[in-house]
């Protein structure tokens, strides 16, 4: 009977999220935030809301905006509309877009300016380049944390902002995992990277090791870019579709993996 004790139940996706309240993560991926948008409007179709959400670029864009108020079907209208001249605004810096027309657009689209009025608890992660280390971001202004976590080197400026110059928050958080608790509950959608500037043994593309951790990984979604939004909405469908099933797959060594 002992022998009995250590036998694991399966249990679907959807019963683990059932079972108490989560953490939901969602990590860095380029313009992954038609992925995410697809995959917390799977969430939302069977009342799965988190109580927590914690973010790294694309990512900390999508939690952000639900996190403010928005719901999933908020944030896809808003993406299916997006055009390249919405927030591309080329400028002198140590980066090719200002982002200024970035952080307009979330000004008009944000209910909310503060991490205080959130309607859910919310943390970003950051790249501080001063002192090469991530930076969470969970109190104060909403907008400049939502736009130093997603800057991308290169693309985007560096934001100088509470004492910091901040970058891309999945440069050394690609996984959002900063700001998680050694106890706490965490559903994380882990965007599958095929950059060609990370080696394919990174750390960063590995799926964290934690207790009460269940990832998510969708494989072979359409891939987005400044100049591909059009993929947008092929991303959002895949994610959204493949999650819809994904929910009723039992959970294997903490994840449930998809080809889209």
């Amino acid at each position: 009977m002992a022998a009995l004790n250590h036998i694991k139940i399966p249990m679907r996706l959807i019963d683990w999220l059932r079972q108490e309240p989560f953490t939901l993560t969602l990590s860095s991926g380029f313009f992954s935030f038609y992925a995410h948008t697809g995959v917390l409007n799977a969430l939302e179709d069977e009342g799965l809301l988190p109580q927590r959400l914690t973010g790294s670029s694309a990512g900390a864009l999508v939690a952000s905006c639900w996190a403010a108020g928005l719901s999933s079907a908020d944030i896809k209208a808003i993406l299916f509309q997006l055009k390249r001249q919405d927030f591309w605004d080329p400028g002198l810096g140590w980066g090719l877009l200002k982002g200024d027309k970035f952080r307009g657009m979330l000004e008009e689209t944000l209910p909310v300016r503060q991490f205080e009025d959130c309607r859910a608890s919310l943390a970003l992660s950051a790249y501080d380049t001063k002192s090469k280390s991530t930076v969470v971001l969970s109190s104060g202004e909403l907008i400049p944390a939502i736009y130093a976590s997603c800057a991308i080197p290169v693309m985007f400026q560096p934001l100088n902002f509470n004492g910091y110059r901040l970058l891309d928050g999945g440069i050394q958080d690609r996984p959002a995992m900063a700001a998680i608790e050694s106890k706490e509950r965490v559903f994380y959608h882990h965007i599958v990277s095929v950059s060609p500037w990370r080696k394919k043994n990174s750390r960063a593309l590995k799926i964290p090791q934690k207790a009460n951790l269940v990832a998510l990984s969708l494989f072979d979604l359409p891939r987005c870019g400044p100049t591909k939004l059009e993929k947008g909405a092929e991303a959002f469908l895949a994610a959204y579709e493949a999650t819809g099933r994904a929910l009723y797959r039992e959970v294997v060594d903490n994840q449930v993996s998809l080809a889209i």
